[in-house]
């Protein structure tokens, strides 16, 4: 998917869930309803950015595809339901997660690797704009997930 279609995604995604409430009778997320923390979003982002990597590095290309939209997911999430959030931060990160994208595609483990360093690059750009530069994140250098396999059936 292109940059521009992704975030033309983002938008339209952003755009319609007002309507989608409004036509399936729901109410926006105020009061009793469950909204989940912007910090539980971020550490959602966190794993999925760093299983991505383990992914990627055991050239499991499916699971970094799964883990890529599934990282994509949390932050529109993040973006939707936190207008504090400039949609300029979520955005400039398209670039990134589009090289990713095409480096899973392509199952090119170099291109991987530098599409993955301008994401985390950019994830903490964004906490420095938002005053969380304490937040730094950077490529795994360990497996912290020892419940979970990440080579690909075949090559376990």
């Amino acid at each position: 998917m292109k940059l521009a279609g992704w975030i033309a995604g983002l938008i339209a995604v952003c755009a319609s869930i007002p309507l989608a409430l409004a036509q399936s009778g729901l109410e926006p997320p105020v009061g009793d309803q469950y909204v989940p923390r912007l910090g539980d979003i971020m550490n959602a982002v966190q794993t999925r950015h760093n299983k991505l990597w383990l992914a990627g590095k055991a050239q499991n290309w499916d699971l970094a595809r799964f883990e890529l939209r599934q990282l994509r997911a949390n932050l529109a999430e993040a973006a939707v339901l936190y207008s504090g959030i400039p949609v300029s931060n979520i955005t400039t990160l398209g670039t990134s997660l589009q090289s990713l994208g095409e480096a899973i595609d392509a199952k090119d483990s170099k291109r991987l690797a530098s599409s993955y360093g301008e994401l985390t690059n950019g994830c903490n750009a964004c906490h420095g704009s938002m005053s969380r530069g304490f937040i730094m994140i950077r490529t795994p250098t360990e497996q912290p997930f020892g419940n979970q396999v990440f080579a690909p059936q075949g090559k376990r």
